[in-house]
C-alpha cells in the first residue's frame, strides 16, 4: 500500500514499515534507542519488532502496566527518570509499541523529555492504528479527565502492521472499530455503509479498511492541524463519550470502559441530537444506532448518573468561552462543528440511549 504523507510524518503498511524503519535508523544516527512498550506488548509484540531490526543498536527498553488508569503524569514522571538514568540524551530515539496509551502517553514524554527527542509511533491495537497514532496528538490525563495535558506534535514515522492484531482480544478489535465507524459518519457515506456489515467483512478485508480510515483521518488533519475548525469533526460522539468514559474510570462500583466503547455509546447520543438540532433523519438515527449496537452491547447507565456525568463535560477540552461545543451530523457523512446543546436534550440523549 501507498505511504500516506502527512506534514511532518508518513505512516507505512505492511513489510513496507520494516523497509523505511531500517533504513531511518541506518542513516538517523541515535545515541541510543528506547522502545517503551506495556506488559501485554512486551509479551505478544516486542519479539516481532526486535526481529525486523536489521543491525545492532543501542537499544533499551521500558515497560509500564497496560490501562488508560496509568497514562498519567506520575508515569510520566517514571518515564522520564528512568530515560535519565538510561544516559538517553537529545540525539535518542523513542520508539512507542503499543495501544493509544503508549503512543498518547510515549509521544508526550518524547516531546517533553529534554525538550523533544525524536519518536516513532508502531501502533498495536487496531484503535491506535486507525486514531490514536495518526495526526500528532499526544497527551495523559489529568485525574479521570481525558487528554487534559499534551502537545501537538507529529512523529517520525508510524508503521501499521496488522500482524500485531493477531493477538489482541475481541473487545479491543471492537474498540478501534469505533473509530473507524465514527470516520465514516462524519465524512464519507460509502465507507460507513462498506464497513457497518461486518458479517460481510473478512480478516482480509482488514488491511484496506484500515488504510481507507487513515486516509480519511489524514485528509481532516492536514487542512487543520491544530484543531481550529475542521478537525473538530474527529470529535463526533467524543463530548459525551468522552465523559462516560472519564466517569467509569475512576466510579469505585463501575467497570471501566475501553474508550470505543464508550464513544460508541457517545456516537448514538450525539446522533440523537443531531435529529433535534440539525438535518438529520429519524431513519437514519435507527440505522446509526442498530449499526453500533450490533458491536457493541448496550451498557445500562443509571438515571441517578446522568447529571453526574453532565458536570464532566464542563472540563471537555473542546470547550470555549465557558460553552460545551458538540460535533453534530447533518447527514451520514457530512458533520457541523461548534454546536452548543441544551442541559435538557442532553438528558433526553442519555433517556433516548436508555429506550433502545
Amino acid at each position: 500500500m501507498k505511504p500516506i504523507v502527512s506534514k511532518d510524518s508518513v505512516v507505512y503498511f505492511g513489510e513496507e514499515c520494516y523497509t523505511a524503519l531500517n533504513t531511518y535508523l541506518s542513516t538517523a544516527n541515535h545515541s541510543k534507542i528506547c522502545i517503551l512498550v506495556d506488559d501485554n506488548t512486551h509479551e505478544h509484540c516486542l519479539s516481532l519488532l526486535m526481529s525486523k531490526i536489521e543491525k545492532e543498536y543501542d537499544i533499551e527498553v521500558i515497560e509500564i502496566e497496560n490501562g488508560e488508569i496509568h497514562k498519567n503524569i506520575e508515569t510520566c514522571s517514571g518515564i522520564w527518570n528512568a530515560l535519565s538514568e538510561l544516559g538517553m540524551d537529545r540525539k535518542s530515539l523513542m520508539i512507542n509499541l503499543g495501544g493509544g496509551v503508549i503512543t498518547d502517553l510515549g509521544g508526550f514524554i518524547a516531546c517533553t523529555y529534554k525538550r523533544g527527542i525524536s519518536y516513532i509511533n508502531i501502533p498495536t491495537s487496531l484503535l491506535a492504528m486507525v486514531d490514536a497514532s495518526v495526526g500528532g496528538k499526544t497527551g495523559v490525563d489529568l485525574g479521570n479527565l481525558k487528554n487534559m495535558v499534551g502537545v501537538i506534535s507529529e512523529s517520525e514515522m508510524v508503521l501499521v502492521d496488522t500482524e500485531y492484531l493477531a493477538t489482541l482480544p475481541v473487545n479491543q478489535m471492537c474498540s478501534g472499530f469505533a473509530e473507524m465507524l465514527k470516520h465514516g459518519l462524519i465524512q464519507d457515506r460509502n465507507y460507513w455503509k462498506k464497513i457497518s456489515d461486518l458479517s460481510q467483512l473478512n480478516f482480509e478485508d482488514l488491511d484496506q479498511m484500515i488504510y481507507d480510515s487513515v486516509v480519511i483521518k489524514n485528509k481532516i488533519v492536514s487542512e487543520d492541524p491544530t484543531e481550529q475548525n475542521v478537525r473538530k469533526f474527529l470529535n463526533f460522539g467524543h463530548t459525551l463519550g468522552h465523559a462516560i468514559e472519564s466517569f467509569y474510570l475512576t466510579h469505585p462500583e463501575k467497570s471501566t470502559l475501553l474508550h470505543g466503547e464508550a464513544i460508541a455509546i457517545g456516537m448514538i447520543m450525539e446522533a440523537y441530537l443531531s435529529t433535534k438540532l440539525l438535518s438529520l433523519t429519524e431513519g437514519d438515527l435507527q440505522y446509526i444506532s442498530s449499526v453500533i449496537l450490533a458491536t457493541f452491547p448496550k451498557i445500562d447507565i443509571d438515571s441517578g448518573d446522568y447529571k453526574r456525568i453532565m458536570e464532566l463535560l464542563i472540563h471537555d477540552k473542546k470547550n470555549e468561552k465557558g460553552n460545551i461545543y458538540f460535533v453534530l451530523l447533518n447527514t451520514i457523512g457530512d458533520a457541523k462543528y461548534n454546536c452548543i446543546v441544551s442541559d435538557e436534550l442532553i438528558l433526553n440523549s442519555f433517556e433516548y440511549y436508555a429506550s433502545l
